[in-house]
């Protein structure tokens, strides 16, 4: 019986143009000059060319204008929902502390049981209303000012955290305007620092990212 192999590649074309649009084929020695750093070695039977999948540098589909970082904005859910799970967490832990605490002289039964959860629960509730809105205000002040002032920077981190402070310590009067402001100011600062300690001690990479 004779081979034909003229058929079967005409066969073969005729199959590629039904299934891959007749992509174009490459010998064994073309593949093997193809670099393929950081890959594993490629079928020659691929229907694809092994140079359109190497990328040296990172791809991102973007919307016009934007930036590779989040905002303050699309950080403020985050900041806001992860502060009062904090708060309820470590408002349920000081809870049930201190209804271990109050009720160490009284025997295990269910009135103990129902003080212990009431002060979990209300202990919780409190710490999550409390850093939910000094992330609330934190975030706010942040994305104002940074409308305001058209840049994202540190200044916008310590400006905000000043006035959420002063904010929320306003009940106290002009004292407590003046403390919140202050811890505010050292705790915004600190982070700043924090934030930035990679380019304070010249450790920095171009592909850091920063959250404010």
């Amino acid at each position: 019986m004779d081979n034909n192999p003229q058929g079967s590649g005409g066969l073969k074309a005729s199959l590629g143009g039904l299934f891959g649009g007749g992509a174009p084929e490459y010998s064994n020695t073309e593949l093997a000059g193809v670099p393929l750093t950081g890959m594993s070695p490629l079928s020659p039977y691929l229907n694809v060319d092994p140079r359109y999948l190497i990328q040296d540098t990172d791809e991102f589909i973007l919307p016009t204008g934007a930036n590779k970082t989040r905002g303050r904005f699309e950080l403020a859910f985050f900041t806001i929902g992860g502060s009062c799970i904090t708060g309820a967490s470590f408002g349920a832990l000081n809870g049930l502390r201190m209804g271990l605490k109050e009720t160490r002289d009284m025997a295990w039964s269910k009135p103990r049981n129902v003080q212990i959860i009431n002060m979990v629960t209300r202990q919780g509730a409190s710490w999550a209303n409390t850093l939910g809105s000094v992330a609330l205000l934190y975030s706010a002040f942040g994305v104002v000012i940074e409308k305001v002032r058209g840049a994202e920077d540190d200044i916008n981190t310590v400006a905000a955290g000043t006035l959420t402070g002063m904010l929320f310590k306003a009940a106290g009067g002009l004292k407590g305007v003046a403390r919140g402001g202050l811890a505010g100011l050292a705790l915004s600062s600190a982070y700043a620092v924090y934030n930035n300690w990679d380019h304070l001690t010249g450790t920095s990479s171009p592909s850091s990212s920063r959250l404010y």
